[in-house]
Formats: structure tokens, C-alpha cells, sequence
């Protein structure tokens, strides 16, 4: 069984609320259903490998807003791509050497069951959950389903949506989850229990409440619960990776949590109380509770707060050890969070930045965001390789196509607020080459690399880039902090261009999800659109 996380849609139009009636009772609410079309010869997106071609454009339902609140507008055009890792990967676990996070191994009858949630969300009564809504024929078409098939979840305004994309009636949903006080704003699927009977599904929502949810069983659990740790929204959210039980939740006031989804809650206070205030440009990480600390019964795992601004996206580098963070600052901070250390900064070339991924290989980060630029960055050079311009508008996604990715060249798609779709193609080769014919050829290129790897090396090993909490702090640990200095912009005259091997204009409402199958192309809009393009015949690059 292969499960896709795709698509969370935004959709931020204000929706009417259903006309009372003459008496003053409210009218009943009618859901609507999702609707799918197949455009004949529709929008084909034409590459050097080939034609791909529009296979459905599924749209989902939006609900009207709960009657008894006003809309709640949904901010976020993050979504949470599928994970690609290849080969072994050699990276501790994050906690290990901290006894307290140590796990007692289960009965050895228990060591292949998945611990589910414990409430039913169908007989809730939770004022949270609104309404559960099962088709009346999801349990054959459980039963009766491919294995190999994929699952889809998305979520659009306070709608939280369960389908089999690959079945003929992809257009009904299996589960609908409808919310009363707030949207859902991101998801993630644990690909590590994932199998044929379990699935582990955290959500975050604007209230900052956060859902394990576990549709196969239809039990759920509610973390976080009325934000008691961190009560402002979550921007996103992903599992750890190897991690079972840990999941890290990135808050909009620039706070990244660690969450055990089987620990109970506590009222949180950070623990590194009675340290002086810093200037958080250049001591960008406060830890408020570390991963090393005695204190584990309850959550958070740990807590980091990296700004006062909104972390807008963060992403998982393939070994498993590193994190790329993005916020509205326009800031890029490369994290070792194994280590809980900060080595690096960067910045937009102006405005905020709002998506990122990895390269399959770990070698590139690339971003997306408010200047209307994506821009590729080298994380073992520490520095800019090329801006990418092409989008007319903010960029809200991008992702690697790990299917037409090898050592040497690297192909990655991005899509934003313009309603397009780019394809982009870069070699190791052309990432150093100046941007016009006109520049000095004797430029070095050290020209744009900010400092030099020994003091790249030596900020990352210091004590610079963070402030420990108390359940380490030793005698003068805050007295030789050292500040960490950040890049400063470099200016596009200096920087080489990439242009797009494609752009195309996809819908009428921006585009906020991209994601690469083996046989496909996906990206899903604001207003619910899921649209999938088949690849050409043979057009996957053999590794």
C-alpha cells in the first residue's frame, strides 16, 4: 500500500454563512460533494523527455463554515511533499544518550502491534470535532481496493478529507472530518508504521491543537490540546524521521516543538528562565527545553524558539540529521537538529521565504518565497549557486524529481500564487557559471561565499549558535556565547540565473502543492484543485 500526503489546499475566501430562516432557526447545512473532470488534450506540459499529459483535475468540496462561528481564514499554502531516501542512512537517533527518552522494549506478543489513539472520532464529543462523515461504501472498498493502490489526505478550509485516488470513484471520499474551531494547516503520514492496517496521521491547526489521527481504526487523540504547550497555529508539521512516536511542529511564533503522540500533556514553562535577553538575529536559538533534559514524562520532547516571526516551512535533509527552516523574516537557517545547534544563515534577496527541499542527494537546498525567486543553495559550500527566475508571484512549493535526479544533473519543479507550474534542470557544471557575458571573467568565486568552511567549521562546533537550557547549564555557559553572523544578501549581478525549461500556466487560483510520482506529476491549488499529469512513456531516468 503506498500512501501519498499530499495536498493540504488553502482556500481563503470568505464563505456566507446559510441564511437563517424567517423564525430565526438556522437552515440546515447540505455537504457538497467532490467532482472530477478529464480534460480532453487539456493542458499538456511539454519538456525535453516528452509530453505529459492532464490525466483528472479532482476537485474537492469546500464547506461552509460552521454555524456557529464566524470563517476562519486559512493562512497556509504549505503542504507536506512524499519523502524519497535512498540507501542507509547511519544517523542517531534524535535523543539518543538521554536516558529519560529511553524506551522500554514491549512484550515480545506486542512487538509487531501499532499503539492506536484512544478515542473514536465517529462517537466523539469533543466540541472540536464537528462532524465525521463515512461514505456509506467505504468498508467494501476497503476490502476490495488494490493493495498497491494510494491513499490521498487533504485538507481544505475546516474539511479534513480521506481518498483512494487510485480507485475509480477517486472523487468520493472514504472519511470526511469536519472541524468546529479551527482549520486544519498541515499534515504528515509516518511512512515508518506504515502498513496494510495502520496509519499514523498528526495534523496541526490554526488553534495550535494538534490531531494523531488513525482513519483505518478511526481513533484519534488530541495533543497540544488548547495549546496548553504552544497555543499559536501550526504552520507545519512532520514526523521525525526513523522516529515511531516523535513528531516536530513548527508554531507561528517562530517556536519548532518536538512531540511524543503517546506522552501526555503539561503545562509548559521553558526552562531556561532568568537568561538575559539576545539579540535573536545573531543568537538565532533559544532553547527553551533540550532534548537532553531529565524532564521527559510529558511533552515537549524539546522546544526551540528560533524568531519572533512565523516559521513558514521546515524540511529534513536525507541523512536524517539536518533541518532546512524558512520564515517569514526571509530567512534560511540550516540546523543540525540532532545536536540542537544552528550553523548557518541566509537570506531572500528580499521579502519572506515560504517553502524548501532537499536535493535527493543532500547536496542543495532550494527555496521559495515572497521575492518571487526560487533560488538554489549549496549546503556543503555554504553558499548561493544561482537564482531561478521565472514566477511571476510568490513561490509556495517546491520539490525535487528524484526520478530525474542523478549525480550529476538534478531536475526540481515549483509552482506559486502566479497559477503556474516551472520545471527547472541544473548540472553541477552550470551552478558557478556568471550570469551575463559581460561580467569579469577573473572575478573569484569566493566572491559569493560569505565566510570561509574553517569558520563555518568552527561556528558549528562552538557554543555560538544556541543558549542551553537549565537541565545543562553549567557555571559561565551564557557569559562565552558567541554571536553568529549571518550572510549578507548577495546582489543578482553576482549571482547566476537559471531560467525554467518549462512554464505553464496550470488553473485560475494560485497553485500550493507539487509533487513527483514515479508515473506522475501532482500539484493541487487554493480552491481545492488536484490535478495529475502522466509522465511520458519511459521518460524516468534509470538508476
Amino acid at each position: 500500500m503506498f500512501v501519498l500526503p499530499p495536498p493540504p489546499p488553502r482556500y481563503t475566501i470568505p464563505v456566507a454563512y446559510a441564511a437563517g430562516a424567517a423564525n430565526g432557526m438556522a437552515v440546515p447545512v447540505v455537504e457538497t460533494n467532490n467532482t472530477i473532470s478529464h480534460p480532453d488534450g487539456g493542458c499538456p506540459l511539454q519538456v525535453g523527455e516528452g509530453t505529459y499529459t492532464l490525466k483528472d483535475d479532482l476537485l474537492l468540496a469546500t464547506p461552509p463554515p460552521h454555524p456557529s462561528e464566524a470563517p476562519i481564514i486559512n493562512p497556509n499554502p504549505l503542504a507536506t511533499p512524499p519523502t524519497f531516501l535512498k540507501g542507509a542512512v547511519s544517523a542517531p537517533q534524535f535523543g539518543d544518550g538521554n536516558p529519560a527518552l529511553a524506551q522500554p522494549a514491549p512484550p515480545a506478543k506486542d512487538a509487531l502491534k501499532r499503539r492506536k489513539p484512544k478515542n473514536n472520532i465517529i462517537k466523539s464529543s469533543s466540541s472540536f470535532v464537528s462532524r465525521v462523515i463515512t461514505h456509506e461504501t467505504s468498508a467494501k472498498r476497503l476490502s476490495d481496493r488494490d493493495p498497491n493502490g494510494t491513499f490521498a489526505f487533504a485538507n481544505i478550509n475546516r474539511a479534513f478529507q480521506w481518498l483512494d485516488i487510485t480507485s475509480a470513484s477517486k472523487e468520493e471520499h472514504l472519511t470526511k472530518v469536519l472541524f468546529t474551531k479551527a482549520h486544519m494547516l498541515c499534515h504528515d503520514i509516518n511512512e515508518l508504521t506504515k502498513t496494510s492496517s495502520h496509519l499514523d496521521i498528526v495534523m496541526g491547526s490554526s488553534a495550535g491543537d494538534i490531531i494523531w489521527y488513525e482513519p483505518l481504526s478511526q481513533k484519534y487523540a488530541r495533543i497540544n490540546k488548547n495549546g496548553v504547550i504552544n497555543n499559536s497555529p501550526v504552520t507545519h508539521i512532520k514526523w521525525l524521521p526513523g522516529s515511531e512516536n516523535l513528531f516536530m511542529a513548527s508554531h507561528a511564533n517562530g517556536v519548532l516543538v518536538v512531540y511524543d503522540k503517546e506522552k501526555e500533556d503539561a503545562l509548559f514553562t521553558a526552562e531556561n528562565t532568568g537568561i538575559p535577553e539576545r539579540d535573536p538575529s545573531q543568537y538565532p536559538l533559544e532553547i527553551l527545553k533540550s532534548v537532553n533534559s531529565r524532564n521527559q514524562k510529558t511533552n515537549p520532547i524539546s522546544s526551540w524558539k528560533l524568531a519572533s516571526q512565523k516559521i513558514s516551512h521546515f524540511s529534513f535533509s536525507p541523512d536524517q540529521r539536518h533541518l532546512a527552516i524558512v520564515m517569514e523574516d526571509g530567512s534560511l537557517r540550516l540546523m543540525d537538529y540532532l545536536k540542537e545547534e544552528v550553523l548557518d544563515i541566509f537570506r531572500s534577496y528580499y521579502g519572506g521565504l515560504i517553502c524548501s527541499c532537499w536535493s535527493p542527494d543532500g547536496k542543495y537546498i532550494v527555496t521559495g518565497g515572497q521575492d518571487d525567486l526560487v533560488t538554489i543553495w549549496s549546503f556543503p559550500e555554504r553558499k548561493i549557486v544561482a537564482r531561478c527566475q521565472g514566477h511571476n508571484s510568490w513561490v509556495s512549493s517546491v520539490a525535487f524529481d528524484p526520478w530525474r535526479c542523478d549525480q550529476k544533473t538534478y531536475r526540481f519543479g515549483s509552482v506559486g500564487d502566479d497559477c503556474r507550474l516551472l520545471l527547472w534542470d541544473f548540472s553541477v557544471g552550470m551552478l558557478h557559471r556568471p550570469r551575463a557575458h559581460h561580467q569579469n571573467s577573473t572575478r573569484q568565486r569566493t566572491s559569493v561565499v560569505a565566510p570561509s568552511s574553517q569558520s563555518i567549521r568552527h561556528r558549528a562546533d562552538s557554543w555560538g549558535n544556541r543558549m542551553r537550557s537549565d537541565s545543562e547549564r553549567t557555571e559561565n555557559t551564557y557569559d562565552d556565547v558567541e554571536p553568529l553572523t549571518s550572510h549578507p544578501v548577495e546582489p543578482r549581478s553576482r549571482t547566476a540565473l537559471l531560467p525554467p525549461i518549462m512554464s505553464k500556466v496550470v488553473g485560475e487560483d494560485p497553485i500550493c502543492w507539487l509533487g513527483f510520482q514515479k508515473d506522475c506529476i501532482m500539484t493541487s491549488s487554493l480552491e481545492g484543485h488536484i490535478r495529475t499529469w502522466n509522465r511520458p512513456n519511459d521518460s524516468v531516468v534509470k538508476s
